[in-house]
């Protein structure tokens, strides 16, 4: 299906230990993830809160491993806060990628996000006015600048919880930004999660595409949370997420468009749940093994 050449398999090290919840996975080491990553047959990571800043260090315990990085999350606040304050904070972030080879950057727009509130995800989801969909357009396409200066892109990473969640919100994003500037990050889970139209954004705007979360939904987890009015981090300790294969969405037509129109990029796994209920090792074994099955890699 796919050019092996062009792609990359990669997981995300928040199966192991949660950036937002330290609680869940606070015993897993960085030694461990990694090291399990690449026994799982992943060459590829993104930056956890537990891996060493200093890119020496991190280098060698990745080249032991065989493994590099991909990229990093990245939260911008531009439509809440002056856009200086993110410019600092960002191209500090954008050297220590480029530090360790990395070609994207991910980020995600936290102003008014609510994905670290105890409020019901659906109803108290964001949304933006007018003028903050331009400070945010605006914004994004500098950062994009200054990614480029490195060689380097963002990719926007649409997610739960936050002003861009849908797939009209992305379609809105993509309308305003410079697309010369300003890629985009495909989250299987976080889509499927906030609507039915989570294969409209392959279709749509698959010439952005240049970053890909795998992520698969329980949706009887899923439901529950609608129902219950759940909040996002409840969601995930409850196991919303899961690893692709293992929960709701079939992944074929995902990896069909893809190969199609000749991606070429990163396939990171990327399924927060608590490590204490999902083994982290046999979740990536199970994911790397579906990967290989429904996308030939």
């Amino acid at each position: 299906m796919f050019d092996t050449e062009n792609i990359r398999l990669g997981i995300a090290p928040i199966a192991w230990t949660n950036d937002d919840m330290p609680e869940l996975g606070g015993c897993n080491t960085f030694e461990q993830c990694i090291s399990e990553m690449a026994l799982a047959g992943f060459t590829g990571t993104e930056v956890g809160n537990k891996y060493p800043r200093d890119t020496k260090v991190l280098k060698k315990a990745l080249e032991l491993r065989q493994m590099e990085i991909a990229s990093a999350w990245f939260s911008t606040f531009l439509t809440t806060r002056p856009y200086e304050d993110t410019k600092q904070t960002f191209i500090k972030h954008r050297d220590f990628l480029h530090e360790m080879g990395a070609k994207v950057i991910v980020v995600s727009e936290q102003g008014h996000s609510i994905q670290k509130k105890e409020v019901p995800l659906f109803d108290d989801k964001p949304v933006f006015t007018e003028e903050e969909w331009v400070k945010l357009a605006e914004g994004l396409n500098k950062l994009g600048s200054l990614a480029q200066e490195k060689g380097m892109e963002i990719v926007f990473h649409h997610h739960m919880g936050t002003g861009v969640q849908t797939s009209e919100e992305v379609d809105k994003l993509m309308s305003l930004t410079d697309p010369e500037r300003v890629q985009l990050l495909y989250d299987s889970g976080h889509l499927y999660f906030s609507d039915d139209e989570a294969f409209s954004i392959l279709e749509n705007h698959m010439d952005r595409i240049a970053h890909v979360h795998l992520k698969d939904v329980r949706d009887d987890v899923a439901a529950i949370v609608r129902e219950e009015k759940i909040d996002f981090m409840e969601a995930v300790r409850l196991g919303a997420f899961t690893v692709p294969g293992d929960g709701t969405i079939d992944f074929a037509p995902v990896f069909r468009k893809l190969s199609e129109a000749d991606y070429k990029g990163w396939l990171l796994v990327e399924a927060e749940q608590d490590p204490g209920k999902a083994d982290p090792l046999e979740y990536a074994l199970m994911a790397r093994q579906y990967i290989k099955d429904i996308a030939g890699v």
